[in-house]
């Protein structure tokens, strides 16, 4: 297996277990500084305001599955499927962009409540 492609699987496995743990510390050590995050809500936000307005606390999830995780050249898409502490659950599909070993920018889709 190509040893690029491990590392960032490792890198992008590792952001969603940071999440679940509210561990913005780890999760900034995989990020780019000139990171940038978008979504529906969100329109290329900063580092900064990612992880204020992203990272909530107390974390809002008890489990987040990684359903489907491909990785092409610097480019990962994610499906997973988060179960929210009040019994909700959801599913997104995200692209992450890497620079070299790190993560330049993430662009959330939203799925639907399930």
């Amino acid at each position: 297996m190509d040893p690029t492609r491990t590392s960032r699987e490792r890198t992008v496995r590792g952001l969603y277990d940071a999440y679940l743990q509210g561990r913005k510390d780890i999760a900034a050590e995989m990020l780019t500084e000139d990171f940038t995050f978008s979504s529906p809500r969100d329109d290329h936000i900063d580092r900064t305001r990612y992880f204020d307005r992203c990272w909530p606390e107390p974390v809002p999830f008890r489990d987040m599955e990684i359903e489907y995780l491909e990785i092409v050249d610097d480019e990962a898409v994610v499906r997973y499927r988060a179960e929210k502490h009040d019994g909700g659950a959801f599913r997104n599909m995200e692209v992450l962009h890497f620079r070299g070993d790190r993560i330049a920018s993430v662009d959330v889709y939203f799925g639907r409540n399930e």
